[in-house]
């Protein structure tokens, strides 16, 4: 479960930068910051993206989420007990794996339609979401079953 919990913290790094890159005015993977609102926000009429405030916020949780793999399976020391950790962990799963099957009804396309972001989605974005959510619940799951 060591290597789940540091792949899963890896990758949640990654967003985590990746919200500050665009919190600070990078607009990688665009042109131009309405070509990267189109790639990575995509909702219907976007053309700017998120204030800084809001990047830094979506950061701050993904950071907190990123320790908690690493907290469950005692990398670091924690003042929280393990149930907790695992508890707070099904939920950060619960959080991941809504995202992720939303990306795939009728309701957020209609909701987020923009190209590339719609495609990036359905192919990247939302199974990505998946593949986070079950890491979370599969370290919560072990925890409980110990």
């Amino acid at each position: 479960m060591i290597v789940l919990a540091f792949a899963l913290s890896f990758v949640l790094l990654l967003i985590t930068t990746l919200h500050v890159y665009w919190g600070i005015g990078g607009i990688w993977p665009g042109r131009d910051a309405a070509s990267c609102a189109r790639t990575v926000v995509g909702f219907r009429g976007v053309d700017e993206m998120p204030t800084p405030f809001a990047c830094f916020a979506v950061s701050a949780c993904l950071g907190l989420a990123t320790l908690w793999p690493m907290a469950l399976e005692g990398i670091f020391a924690t003042p929280f007990p393990k149930a907790g950790l695992a508890a707070t962990s099904l939920l950060i799963a619960l959080v991941f794996l809504g995202r992720g099957i939303a990306g795939f009804t009728p309701w957020w396309r209609r909701l987020a339609p923009e190209q590339p972001f719609a495609r990036l989605d359905v192919s990247y974005y939302s199974p990505l979401c998946l593949l986070i959510g079950l890491g979370f619940a599969t370290l919560a799951i072990t925890e409980f079953s110990t």
